[in-house]
């Protein structure tokens, strides 16, 4: 050991650099898009942002008319508002499989990605919100033996 420290003040020295959060870049399109793909249990939605008026798309639908609930058009819009970029970008989606809830996951999944690929900036306060985080959650197997997935037969002494 050649470099052996004589102090305290020696020891800081040799201590290596943290290193530096990653940089995150502009990622468009040849026509200035940005595109992500979102999920949500068995839906897929892939979403392209432009900017725009605020409009929201979804297989070649508007949001009012894919979705009618009004709660699942509040779940779908939420990326946008927590960034304060509700009506600046058009958003087109297509989504498929699974059921409405997972689809509506799915395209807030993507939108959340996608505003982050425009906006690299925007990363921190989606991040903090949990929009850029893929909930994992899938409906469990059947097993054999079983009703449903842990659910077991009903059972009668005679």
């Amino acid at each position: 050991m050649a470099d052996t420290v004589q102090s305290l003040e020696g020891l800081s020295a040799l201590k290596p650099a943290a290193p530096e959060a990653p940089q995150y870049t502009q990622k468009l399109d040849k026509q200035g898009r940005a595109y992500a793909t979102g999920k949500r249990k068995n839906a897929v939605a892939r979403v392209w942002i432009k900017p725009g008026a605020g409009k929201i798309i979804v297989n070649t639908r508007a949001i009012e008319v894919f979705f009618a609930r009004p709660v699942l058009r509040m779940l779908i819009n939420q990326p946008l508002i927590a960034a304060n970029r509700a009506t600046q970008y058009d958003v087109i989606c297509t989504v498929s499989g699974g059921g409405l809830s997972g689809q509506a996951g799915a395209v807030r999944h993507g939108i959340s990605k996608a505003l982050t690929y425009f906006e690299p900036d925007l990363r921190p306060v989606l991040k903090r919100g949990g929009f850029l985080t893929r909930d994992s959650r899938v409906v469990e197997r059947k097993k054999y033996g079983r009703a449903k997935a842990r659910r077991s037969f009903q059972f009668s002494k005679r």
